[in-house]
C-alpha cells in the first residue's frame, strides 16, 4: 500500500515524537535508578588507591531493567559513591532499558559511557539508538535517560552523517487521525 505523506504531516509526526518524549519524563524507567548496580564478569581488577576497576570477559551490568553488555568495562569511582562513570567497550557494546510505558530503548556503540549521577549515556563509534522501530545513528550520541533527549553528531572532517529513521506506522497513525475528520469524498 502506497501512502502519500505531505510535508505538513511529516513535520507533525516528528514534532509529536519530540514533544511526547519531552513531556513524559516519568516514562524513563525512573525506578531503575533507585536499584543497585551489579557488575558480572569473568575477571576483575580493583585499584583501591585510584578508585577504579576493570572488568573483562563477557561483562554484564544491570540496574533494574537497565542492562549494558560489553567485552570490557572500566569503572571510575574517583568522584565518590553514586557518581561513578562506567566505560563499556565492545564490538559492539550494548545498552537496553525498559521504560515505564513498557517500550524498550536499545543502543549499540564501540564505547558506551554511563554517568550514574547525570543518568546519561554517551555512545561513540558506530553509535545507534533505537526506540520501537525508529532509530538514530551517527558517530556519537549523548542520551539523557530521564528526559529521553538525545544529541547525535557525525565526525568532523568525515563524510559521515547523522541518520534518523522514522517508522511508517507513526506517520500513518497521524494521517489516519487527520483523515477521520474528513467527509466521504476525502477532502477536508
Amino acid at each position: 500500500m502506497n501512502y502519500k505523506i505531505t510535508y505538513k504531516q511529516f513535520i507533525l509526526a516528528a514534532t509529536i515524537s519530540v514533544v511526547s518524549a519531552a513531556t513524559t519524563q516519568s516514562l524513563a524507567g525512573e525506578d531503575d535508578f533507585t536499584q543497585p548496580i551489579t557488575v558480572d564478569s569473568k575477571s576483575q581488577f580493583v585499584d583501591g588507591k585510584n578508585k577504579s576497576s576493570i572488568f573483562s570477559g563477557n561483562v554484564n551490568i544491570t540496574q533494574g531493567s537497565l542492562v549494558i553488555d560489553a567485552d570490557e568495562v572500566e569503572v571510575d569511582a574517583s568522584l565518590g559513591e553514586g557518581k561513578e562513570i562506567f566505560i563499556a567497550r565492545g564490538t559492539p557494546a550494548k545498552y537496553s532499558q525498559e521504560l515505564d510505558d513498557k517500550q524498550r530503548v536499545i543502543a549499540t556503540a564501540e564505547e558506551i559511557r554511563y554517568n550514574v549521577s547525570k543518568k546519561m549515556i554517551s555512545l561513540s563509534g558506530a553509535a545507534e539508538l533505537q526506540r520501537e522501530a525508529s532509530s538514530v545513528s551517527g558517530s556519537s550520541i549523548v542520551y539523557d535517560m530521564v528526559n529521553e533527549q538525545l544529541l547525535a553528531e557525525s565526525n568532523d572532517g568525515n563524510d559521515t552523517r547523522v541518520t534518523t529513521v522514522f517508522r511508517p506506522e507513526a506517520i500513518k497513525d497521524i494521517t489516519d487521525g487527520e483523515n477521520s475528520g474528513q467527509d466521504n469524498k476525502g477532502t477536508p
